[in-house]
């Protein structure tokens, strides 16, 4: 062989040794799919929203402001509601509550944390343990029709219909891979939070209380945990304005907290006091700054996902202090449309104590504020 052609072989030869080599360590460096098993039951709870009966912003007593929303009176509610929420198990058995982690606390209301990289498959044990049927929906995730978890008329039947609205005291398994389509695209950061919640008469079931986040992280961008390798520390705020008036339970949260009488003051006039006063503009189900472990440290690299609700919502969500980079660029607010979810990456800078909340200002007024602490 004349030795320009021998030369050309050669390096063709390592080429073709290179690219083997890379796409082994590419490979190698790529965790295996896996399935992820959640063991969630609908609970009913007496759920406070503002448990330490002040005002955590301002610091004071509630005053005739805050207790448009929070004073209990023989025609207000006040400040505890019957809810039903998402709680995660240890097994199938479903008769120990698996403890929320401390840098979960924050979430508050919203049920736990279902978590997945691309390529994997979620696996949901459902078991209903509320006084009505319903189930768990999911978004952006891939699912059969057995596994949707939406009560409509879809031409399904028997077994395929058995997701729709799971009744009281029953259990159903919920399948769902996470196809490349449910993770991050190229230009987005490396994981993406969706929602999951009751669908089985939608209004009731959310506002009653049935919705959680789920995050999944672009296949090779994730530990074998599935938190994302670029991030030290996730925080999840959901922007909720919960309309006790639309839950399964505003009849007995009436009778049990207002009075018997008050039960002839339900309304669904958007202009009417009684109904206003069951209009909870929360952070993850609290008010007046009672979120709880919204916490970080300087120089950390903090991934916040939010989202709003179901209700008729527009929000303006404000860091003070602080800044953070959404959709690539730089701000310290941003706004939420019903059920819309962002994520925003913060290097936090500047230590303290500072105030997070709703810029529309009947949101801000009746409550929808939290504070986020920066140690250094």
């Amino acid at each position: 062989m004349p030795q320009p052609a021998r030369r050309i072989a050669s390096g063709i030869v390592l080429l073709s040794a290179v690219a083997t080599a890379s796409f082994l360590l590419i490979r190698d460096s790529v965790p295996a799919s896996s399935t992820r098993i959640y063991y969630i039951a609908a609970d009913e709870v007496e759920w406070d929203y503002a448990p330490s009966g002040m005002n955590q912003v301002s610091g004071q007593p509630f005053g005739e402001l805050e207790n448009t929303w929070v004073g209990r009176s023989a025609e207000r509610v006040g400040r505890v509601y019957r809810k039903a929420l998402y709680f995660e198990y240890t097994d199938s058995t479903f008769t120990t509550r698996k403890p929320r982690a401390p840098e979960w606390e924050h979430l508050g209301y919203l049920g736990p944390l279902i978590r997945a990289t691309v390529g994997d498959t979620i696996r949901v044990v459902f078991r209903n343990n509320a006084a009505f049927p319903t189930g768990v929906h999911p978004h952006g995730v891939i699912y059969d029709k057995d596994s949707e978890g939406a009560l409509y008329a879809d031409g399904t039947s028997g077994a395929d219909k058995a997701d729709d609205g799971v009744p009281p005291g029953g259990t159903h398994t919920y399948v769902w891979p996470v196809p490349e389509r449910a993770g991050p695209t190229p230009h987005e950061t490396s994981s993406i939070v969706w929602m999951y919640h009751g669908h089985t008469v939608e209004s009731r079931d959310v506002h009653a209380g049935l919705m959680g986040p789920m995050i999944i992280t672009r296949r090779g961008a994730a530990r074998a945990n599935g938190t994302p390798t670029d991030v030290d520390r996730e925080l999840v705020v959901a922007f909720a304005e919960i309309d006790e008036n639309s839950s399964w339970y505003i009849e007995h949260n009436v009778e049990t907290y207002a009075s018997p009488a008050a039960r002839a003051l339900i309304t669904f006039d958007f202009a009417d006091p009684f109904f206003l006063s069951n209009l909870l503009p929360t952070i993850n189900g609290f008010l007046y700054g009672h979120t709880p472990g919204l916490t970080m440290r300087m120089g950390e690299r903090v991934r916040w996902y939010a989202f709003a609700t179901t209700g008729f919502e527009l929000h303006a969500p404000h860091w003070h202090g602080q800044t953070a980079v959404l959709n690539h660029m730089r701000t310290d607010a941003f706004g939420l449309l019903t059920m819309e979810m962002v994520v925003a990456d913060m290097v936090p800078d500047n230590p303290g104590r500072w105030l997070f909340h709703c810029h529309v200002g009947p949101h801000n007024d009746a409550g929808m504020q939290a504070l986020f602490t920066v140690t250094r």
